[in-house]
């Protein structure tokens, strides 16, 4: 069946349940709404494999496999390319760098879940996949996407970084200022009436800028 500009085009959003889908992978065939369970996902898509800065990233993710775990993250890749073009691309890197891919790598030959997630964004390319992270709460919640160009290589401590600060967020019910960071002073909700803000204004424990921008150590 012919796919539509609108179809090609939907992205899900922030809040959006994921998309669920059953694909190949390097690690093996996945549905996805039984993948990482009870885990967030990082699913992240690069254009090409043999491609340059598809594999400082890959490598990136590679590499900081164990910080993802850490906060019990699994990480999940995507490309518009083969079941046999992953393999040897993730032989290939392993062999020249020492670098393994040691995580699923969808292959999406068909751009059907390129399409789901609004990864094939045709003014950028038909035929590649943008690079778009996506992160996805154990409760299959989209809680924070992010798109890049095919030109510009991801930041993999602002990828780290932002995980760790959703996760935070949801554990202690703060917001997180401009470049925050662990160990950084986290955003006190504002009050929600007048005799919150009251108390709010009399509150010596806080780091307070005024009523509505407070902070504290957690």
């Amino acid at each position: 069946m012919e796919t539509s500009q609108e179809q090609i085009n939907v992205m899900p959003r922030i809040g959006d349940i994921a998309p669920d889908f059953e694909a190949v992978t390097t690690k093996g065939n996945i549905k996805f709404s039984d993948f990482a369970k009870d885990k967030w996902t990082v699913f992240f898509s690069h254009p090409a494999d043999f491609t340059p800065v598809c594999t400082t990233e890959m490598s990136g993710f590679a590499q900081r496999k164990t910080d993802f775990e850490a906060l019990n993250a699994e990480l999940l890749g995507l490309s518009i390319d083969s079941i046999h073009s992953h393999l040897a691309w993730v032989n290939n890197v392993k062999e020249k760098t020492g670098v393994y891919f040691d995580f699923p790598i969808i292959a999406d030959i068909d751009m059907k879940v390129s399409k789901l997630y609004g990864m094939l964004q045709p003014n950028e390319s038909e035929t590649a996949a943008v690079r778009a992270v996506f992160f996805i709460d154990p409760n299959k919640k989209i809680r924070l996407v992010m798109y890049y160009p095919l030109n510009v290589g991801r930041n993999m401590e602002e990828i780290l970084r932002v995980l760790e600060a959703l996760q935070v967020s949801d554990e202690h019910g703060v917001a997180m200022p401009l470049n925050w960071k662990k160990g950084d002073k986290v955003i006190i909700k504002p009050p929600k009436n007048l005799d919150e803000m009251n108390d709010r204004l009399n509150d010596d424990t806080c780091e307070r800028t005024d009523f509505y921008l407070c902070k504290r150590d957690l």
